[in-house]
């Protein structure tokens, strides 16, 4: 977990900014959920592994000393929507989209880009099972990833159900098949050797293994086939129903991005249909990823509502684009446009008027509080990065004017106070 100093959150609220203005054009709607949530909403929804990284909350009170949880801090935004939705049905519309921008916490190790507290760009639609949603979420992140700037992106696609099939084609038992897929959602991490051995030691046959790995041993790229024969009619389905979002998609931002990969498991218990997760060449893991999950909700409402979503990750999204350079340089990177200069205490009053009539022509303004030498107050400005220092005098003040220096251009120049504002914002504008 971590502290953010004014640059982080500048970086944060750019890209916070850019993938919500691209989710409000899809049709997407804002939702916000509690940081807490009961302990029994959120076990069992993410597998064994996920439930061992859930916060959990000691209970308060004359409980206290029991060591039991009743709480815990969200683990991800999809479980909080399930839930949200099976106790609001009444007030929402049956085809209901919502985004939702806001911190999980996990209790992981952390690693580059993976931390315990982070932010996660959520994008869900619920209410119909057509493939149209997938391919509108896919759709939606890519043009987002390209607002951003990234270019080298791919978003893999597979199918859960297609995952089932194969696992019963090459024979693993189906009591290992939840226990199978955690081993094989490691395959871009730990290779195929690596994820042989968790396989053995997860209870999985040699023979299973191998025909395991077998099957997923064509790496994403090339045609789009069947990856093991003898599938039953489960999984012919959903390979039919992978081809369809190919289809619907190439026509959209992510068409040329999409990318069949067989071996995508994703680890998540709760998806029942296509998963897909993003992919960027130098990153060891992915910015994001997602999938259909027909029966969470129906955990909260006792009857079925079909849904579907993708999540972007916030602090890799972050981390890459710092490592690349990829923040846009008129970035804001300094705490204000101009800075006013105070040589007596008493002339104060002046330069906070002065202020605000800056602030009012659309300035941002930071008044220097202490009387300082002139040369200090310039060189706090210069320091950082303030372009312009507004000088308030005792001359200035008589005469209703304002010295300006422009320490970029190093330039000074005397405007009426009232027309200050409009001077300085055609320099800043010229400047980009």
């Amino acid at each position: 977990m971590r502290d953010f100093l004014p640059e982080d959150i500048r970086r944060r609220e750019f890209v916070v900014g850019v993938i919500r203005r691209v989710y409000e054009q899809y049709g997407f709607e804002p939702l916000e959920t509690p940081a807490v949530e009961n302990l029994e909403t959120l076990l069992g929804k993410y597998g064994d592994e996920g439930n061992q990284l859930i916060f959990k909350i000691l209970k308060r009170g004359e409980h206290e000393a029991s060591g039991q949880a009743d709480l815990a801090l969200r683990y991800d935004l999809t479980v909080p929507l399930a839930r949200v939705v099976a106790h609001h049905q009444a007030k929402l519309p049956r085809l209901f989209k919502r985004y939702q921008i806001q911190p999980v916490w996990r209790a992981d190790r952390p690693a580059r880009g993976r931390f315990r507290e982070f932010y996660q760009c959520d994008v869900d639609a619920l209410g119909s099972t057509s493939p149209v949603v997938e391919a509108e979420l896919c759709a939606a992140v890519a043009e987002a990833l390209q607002a951003l700037g990234f270019q080298d992106f791919s978003i893999r696609l597979n199918h859960r159900q297609l995952l089932s099939s194969v696992l019963l084609a090459v024979a693993v038992p189906e009591a290992l098949h939840g226990s199978a897929l955690v081993a094989v959602d490691k395959l871009d991490k730990i290779g195929a050797d690596g994820v042989k051995a968790e396989l053995l030691a997860r209870g999985v046959s040699e023979a299973a293994a191998v025909g395991l790995l077998g099957a997923f041993g064509a790496r994403p790229g090339g045609d789009i086939t069947v990856p093991v024969e003898g599938l039953d009619a489960v999984g012919v389905e959903a390979f039919e129903n992978v081809k369809t979002i190919l289809r619907l998609t190439a026509g959209t931002a992510a068409g040329p991005r999409m990318v069949f990969d067989p071996s995508l498991a994703r680890g998540l218990s709760y998806y029942t249909g296509a998963i897909m997760e993003i992919s960027v060449p130098d990153l060891a893991g992915s910015l994001g990823g997602g999938g259909r999950y027909d029966n969470l909700v129906g955990m909260f409402l006792g009857q079925a509502v079909p849904a579907c979503g993708f999540s972007l990750g916030l602090e890799r999204i972050l981390v890459v684009m710092g490592e690349r350079g990829m923040f846009p340089p008129a970035l804001q990177t300094t705490p204000a446009d101009i800075m006013l200069a105070v040589f007596d205490p008493g002339d104060v009053v002046h330069a906070l008027r002065v202020a605000g009539d800056l602030r009012r022509a659309g300035l941002r303004v930071l008044v220097y509080p202490d009387a300082d030498k002139i040369g200090k107050q310039i060189k706090y400005a210069d320091g950082r990065g303030i372009p312009f220092v507004g000088i308030l005098g005792s001359d200035e003040i008589t005469a209703g004017t304002i010295t300006v220096k422009d320490l970029a251009g190093k330039t000074q120049n005397i405007f009426e106070q009232t027309a200050a504002g409009a001077a300085i914002l055609e320099v800043l504008k010229h400047r980009g």
